[in-house]
């Protein structure tokens, strides 16, 4: 988690498994895509950088955040060691926020307890738009990257 004190995009790749062996899925909602953009841009180059082959990344586009859930359970049966959830969901003047963020999160982590494919969670969930870029190559980092790492690392443990 990305915050003042601690930004984990900044990793020591030595500490980092080994990824050439892996398929990998990548959801990226087109929902607030000047974020999911940027997401997906770390993730992707985060894990070329360790090792995956870019013929092992596939890149799959849904409408918005909520669709993440889906989209995650069906690629938690298809030929992949791993997922990552890539979504941005800001705050507005309803309470819509709150409604879609519980959903995904709670929906990631069942998915997470019954699948054998891991699913990593990179929706970040922000107050407004300047909160958002902040955290997608922004001041505290990219969420992207430290959510590869995430994935290189749970991988590992299948």
């Amino acid at each position: 988690m990305s915050t003042s004190d601690n930004n984990l995009s900044n990793y020591n790749s030595l500490n980092v498994p080994n990824g050439s062996s892996l398929k990998i899925a990548l959801i990226v909602s087109e929902w607030n895509s000047e974020i999911t953009e940027k997401l997906y841009e770390g993730a992707f180059k985060t894990l070329i950088e360790n090792g995956v082959l870019k013929k092992d990344i596939k890149r799959y586009n849904v409408p918005g955040s909520y669709e993440l859930v889906y989209s995650s359970k069906i690629m938690q049966k298809k030929n992949f060691n791993i997922v990552i959830a890539i979504g941005s969901v800001i705050k507005g003047e309803t309470r819509h926020f709150d409604f879609i963020c519980q959903a995904v999160a709670s929906g990631i982590s069942h998915l997470n307890a019954i699948g054998d494919c891991p699913i990593i969670f990179c929706v970040l969930t922000d107050d407004n738009i300047s909160q958002a870029r902040d955290r997608s190559g922004g001041r505290y980092g990219n969420k992207g990257i430290e959510a590869a790492v995430s994935a290189l690392k749970m991988a590992r443990l299948i």
